[in-house]
């Protein structure tokens, strides 16, 4: 991507991502330590849900939607040779996705919207919260459109040729993104922006719970496509091999893209408004999404195997010491994996009914959530910054030794966090409370796992700012006028010679998805029109 504008666009999209990153990892260092309950000073009911619900919005909304648009903007140009579609387009999408941020930020930092992360009903926050949620789907719903209509020129113009892999799992990421966004673009726009604004007096919760069950899973594969685009387009190439398939790699972004949509009930096994026949349904549709997570695993372990014996590597796992570890992308990927596989076993307990029924509501959720999210996807977005950011602003990365530290220790860190939160989900501290107002043993047994969570957010936050400083020292040095690295895609062990169409288009899948939405969620969103319900008043600020 040479044209200096695609490169501000791109980079522009990241800043905003970064910003809202480094805000989000403060506040949470303020949550780890005020839930301990060992600095009364800090505990402060109101101060604490306004952060978490800060927390929660920043990272997992503006930091990723801002990245992966970003990522997506770069990723088109430089894979289909060809110029952002519209730029004056993807510019309004970025002010309206940025001018929904302030609008939310502003309620969210004065606790006028401490509705958690899922702004559960009937707790309601104040309307501009939800006006710029709105406003930052909207712009997110004109970077699908540009990525879409950029994939589809590029077929047209070259009929028969294999898209390119990265720009086809943007494509996508790009489709998900729109089926996934809907349903939370339902619950707002038709329940929670109009009780916000006292056009309607009652909302029913359990239509809202199952609106956002739409949302609240397909969009952690919304967060990870990214990051496996990373795994199959980069890692290969900076360890110094080969991608095992490429083949394999498109049959799992499709597998992520088709079933990801139809699982969300497995948030609600716990509710009542859906009947178990359906839960079970929706269960049985997240041990499938597990499927391309596994070849995914195999594929880019492959990949570095075959990069490891290349370097010479010998006997079984010989080739392991012979990778590049001071590659950052290739140290990325080990490390994100490693979490993966340990976020993954919890997964795994979280969607089976009769274990998720011992560790529903507790520490156990967060613990989970944070080592597949802030852990296995957040990861490999640094890795990528690293990789990307000289090549937008045409300079070396200010230190390799910094990204290094960084990385390890972020690991470090979210390893330190995360650990006790699963320990004391399985002794029964509950998540979505400020702190423990009563003593017994079995809360006493509690606080060395608050101490050990603290230490696990300073180290967290040290990194976080790391990662930063080094992002804006490569930003600010000097030119440097004989810098020329260009981005390097991996190539598969073996060329891709002929490729079936459906794992080069989307057409067929995205049919299949409407297919399956309709049978996961029709019946279960039309009862609400035809069963008696009770509306709830909504109460918050």
């Amino acid at each position: 991507m040479n044209d200096a504008a695609e490169r501000k666009l791109a980079i522009s999209h990241m800043w905003v991502a970064f910003a809202a990153f480094i805000v989000a990892c403060l506040l949470g260092e303020y949550q780890v330590i005020e839930r301990s309950g060992f600095f009364p000073a800090l505990d402060s009911n109101s101060v604490y849900f306004a952060s978490v619900s800060t927390h929660g919005v920043l990272m997992a909304f503006v930091l990723t939607t801002f990245f992966i648009m970003g990522f997506g903007y770069y990723i088109a140009t430089t894979t289909l040779k060809q110029p952002v579609w519209n730029k004056q387009l993807a510019w309004i999408g970025f002010w309206v996705a940025l001018t929904g941020v302030v609008l939310a930020a502003i309620p969210l930092l004065t606790g006028k919207a401490s509705v958690l992360y899922t702004f559960y009903p009937p707790i309601v926050a104040h309307a501009s919260f939800y006006i710029g949620a709105t406003l930052l789907v909207v712009g997110s719903w004109v970077w699908c459109v540009i990525m879409l209509v950029m994939f589809s020129q590029w077929k047209k113009a070259n009929p028969g040729q294999a898209v390119p892999l990265a720009m086809f799992a943007t494509a996508a990421n790009a489709m998900l993104w729109l089926w996934t966004s809907a349903g939370v673009a339902l619950e707002v726009l038709f329940q929670l922006i109009p009780l916000s604004l006292g056009w309607i007096d009652t909302i029913d919760p359990g239509l809202a719970r199952t609106l956002f069950a739409w949302t609240l899973h397909p969009i952690v594969y919304f967060w990870l496509i990214p990051a496996y685009t990373a795994y199959y387009v980069f890692v290969p190439k900076q360890a110094g091999g080969y991608l095992f398939s490429e083949e394999m790699a498109r049959l799992a972004f499709i597998v992520l893209a088709v079933f990801a949509l139809p699982i969300g009930f497995h948030h609600l096994y716990m509710d009542p408004e859906q009947a178990k026949g359906w839960k079970l349904l929706h269960a049985i549709g997240t041990f499938v999404v597990a499927l391309p997570t596994l070849v995914t695993g195999f594929t880019v372990i492959a990949s570095l195997e075959i990069a490891g014996r290349l370097r010479g590597g010998k006997g079984l796992f010989g080739w392991i010491g012979k990778l590049p570890w001071t590659n950052p992308m290739t140290l990325a990927v080990i490390l994100s994996l490693l979490m993966l596989i340990f976020g993954g076993f919890g997964g795994i307990v979280n969607a089976s009914y009769a274990m998720n029924a011992m560790v529903h509501n507790t520490a156990w959720v967060s613990g989970h959530f944070h080592l597949i999210f802030a852990g296995t996807t957040i990861i490999m977005y640094f890795a990528i910054a690293y990789y990307l950011w000289p090549l937008l602003v045409g300079k070396p990365l200010f230190s390799r030794t910094m990204a290094l530290v960084q990385l390890w220790t972020w690991f470090i860190g979210m390893t330190i966090l995360t650990t006790p939160w699963h320990v004391l989900g399985l002794l029964g501290q509950p998540r979505r409370i400020s702190s423990v107002v009563y003593n017994n043993l079995l809360t006493l047994s509690w606080k060395p796992y608050e101490l050990m969570m603290i230490f696990g957010g300073l180290i967290l936050l040290g990194s976080a700012c790391a990662l930063i400083y080094n992002l804006v020292k490569t930003q600010l040095a000097p030119t440097t006028e004989n810098f020329s690295e260009q981005i390097e895609f991996a190539e598969p062990l073996r060329p891709v010679t002929a490729l079936p169409e459906h794992l080069n288009d989307l057409k067929l899948w995205n049919k299949i998805i409407a297919v399956l939405m309709a049978i996961s969620f029709g019946y279960p969103i039309l009862q609400f029109f035809f069963m008696e319900t009770f509306g709830s008043n909504g109460w918050g600020y």
